[in-house]
């Protein structure tokens, strides 16, 4: 969307990077009709996760109360409607940017309703399956969207992505309104040995959802804190690969658009079977007894931390040799796929009853890099597009991902908290109260002869 040679035109210094070869002529000619500088570029980006901040823990609490389908469904229907408005609110920044924020509420929602949704149907034994499944759903989604977007954008216009992209959901709607329900008591979908191994694996935890949260008691939760400051590292890192590495690919190494899709969305494809095998072999070891839930989490959260560190830092050494970067960054992105089994399936496994408010929290606490690294990086290349600069950024990531790695390492846990049965009675059919630790080992036993 933006016309980049304007902007050189235009500015009295510009230092080009040192990977320009001769063919960026025929990168020029792909220019966009938009002016907007990097810094600007960074307050639109960065504008989606303004809403974003905001509705994460109203969304939560939403979704455990009233109905985490319906909230989903808001989630995308707000973005459907959005993406096909773009077009237009384009040729006026301020109501872009009112757009996008708008956007980021609707895509807000959609987290915490899913895990709100996860804590009613994921097995205790299949949990980071499921739970990697789900949401590797958002790598697949990115490496179609990335890749079909620049093939739409060479053979029509950048205004056909965005009503291409708002079109295609609207038949999620229909299928997801018609297949999906909050909890197995109303699905019509499963058999009925499915439902009840379902609900014997989750224990009777209908109602405590909707009792008062411990707010102290969460706050002052260990675990808890441990999640929320990985879920923000590991988000810088996410933020800077998926909202700056086409940039990089562009404007550094210049790659043009068809080539930069490509290559910017492989990366999500090998992501998406990553997770997928990783979250597989953590439960097929927990099930084995070979490594605890903690262990499962701690293992997925180094690779999510540690490699991705690694390639970054290496890419800043290998600077113009192509194949290396494109190598080094797929390395990068794959190895995230590691904090779906890891951090993000961690709200569920410490609080289920409350996973889609903890998601919210640390979710929306983990958004501010969404704000922040845009303009980061729109400050450190403005008009100074370069490896050098560049390498400030990887710099900085490698930091905050070393400090994750020590961090949830030391003090991450994947154990269920005394906290969350502090407001909870379970009663027999006689109205008498039971341990709910001699019901969970009761309800182990019976799914075991299931």
């Amino acid at each position: 969307m933006v016309n980049h040679t304007s902007q050189h035109t235009n500015s009295s210094i510009i230092i080009r990077s040192s990977c320009s070869t001769n063919d960026t002529d025929d990168i020029k000619s792909q220019d966009g009709p938009f002016t907007w500088g990097e810094s600007q570029q960074g307050l639109i980006l960065s504008s989606y996760y303004w809403g974003y901040l905001i509705s994460q823990i109203p969304a939560g609490r939403i979704s455990e109360v009233f109905s985490a389908k319906w909230v989903m469904f808001s989630a995308v229907v707000i973005n459907i409607i959005c993406t096909l408005l773009t077009p237009v609110a384009a040729q006026i920044e301020p109501l872009l940017m009112f757009l996008r924020c708008v956007e980021g509420v609707g895509g807000g929602f959609s987290f915490p309703a899913m895990h709100s949704l996860l804590s009613k149907w994921a097995p205790v034994e299949e949990r980071s399956t499921i739970t990697t499944i789900v949401y590797a759903g958002a790598a697949l989604g990115t490496v179609l969207s990335v890749l079909f977007s620049g093939f739409i954008y060479t053979w029509q216009s950048w205004e056909a992505v965005f009503y291409w992209m708002g079109s295609l959901p609207v038949i999620w709607c229909l299928l997801w309104a018609w297949l999906v329900e909050d909890d197995t008591t109303r699905q019509r979908y499963i058999t009925e040995k499915e439902r009840i191994l379902i609900q014997k694996s989750l224990g009777d935890k209908d109602t405590s959802h909707k009792m008062q949260l411990p707010w102290k008691k969460i706050c002052t939760s260990v675990p808890f804190l441990v999640i929320m400051i990985t879920h923000f590292c590991n988000n810088c890192c996410w933020y800077v690969l998926l909202t700056e590495l086409p940039k990089y690919m562009s404007q550094v190494l210049y790659f043009r658009m068809e080539e930069n899709s490509l290559l910017s969305s492989l990366p999500y494809l090998t992501l998406w079977i990553f997770s997928l095998i990783l979250g597989k072999c953590l439960d097929f070891g927990r099930s084995k007894k070979v490594i605890s839930t903690t262990a499962a989490r701690k293992i997925s959260t180094l690779c999510a931390s540690v490699v991705p560190a690694a390639c970054l830092l290496a890419v800043t050494f290998v600077k113009c040799e192509h194949i290396a970067v494109v190598a080094l960054m797929t390395i990068a992105v794959t190895a995230m796929g590691g904090m779906f089994s890891g951090v993000l399936a961690n709200h569920i496994d410490i609080a289920p009853q409350y996973a889609g408010t903890l998601i919210g929290i640390t979710n929306t606490f983990a958004t501010i890099p969404g704000i922040l690294i845009p303009i980061f990086v729109g400050e450190i290349t403005h008009a100074n597009q370069t490896t050098e600069q560049w390498s400030i950024i990887f710099y900085t990531i490698v930091g905050i991902l070393a400090f994750e790695a020590v961090v949830y390492l030391t003090f991450g846990s994947g154990e269920e908290q005394s906290w969350i049965r502090s407001n909870e009675t379970v009663m027999s059919t006689d109205n008498n109260t039971v341990d709910p630790e001699l019901q969970k080992n009761q309800e182990s036993k019976e799914i075991t002869e299931l």
